[in-house]
């Protein structure tokens, strides 16, 4: 479930993945663990909740996963 009623919002896939964004705005080509660790960083974000805010931002068209880096779609 992507909004969630019955957990926190910081939880859900939309908030992750904005955040999850808005750091791949900064840098628009970025390798994942790298990336992963920039998230981290800023959030406390465990690996399964980063990996399911790729996979949603993949599926809205907003990024793509190309020779193991994270891309920024325009």
């Amino acid at each position: 479930m992507l909004l969630p009623d019955n957990i926190h919002p910081n939880n859900s896939i939309y908030y992750n993945g904005a955040i999850v964004l808005n750091i791949l705005q900064e840098h628009k080509n970025i390798e994942m663990l790298a990336l992963y660790d920039l998230v981290k960083k800023n959030n406390n974000m465990t690996f399964p909740i980063f990996i399911l805010s790729l996979d949603w931002l993949y599926l809205i068209d907003s990024a793509i996963l190309k020779e193991e880096k994270v891309v920024l779609c325009s």
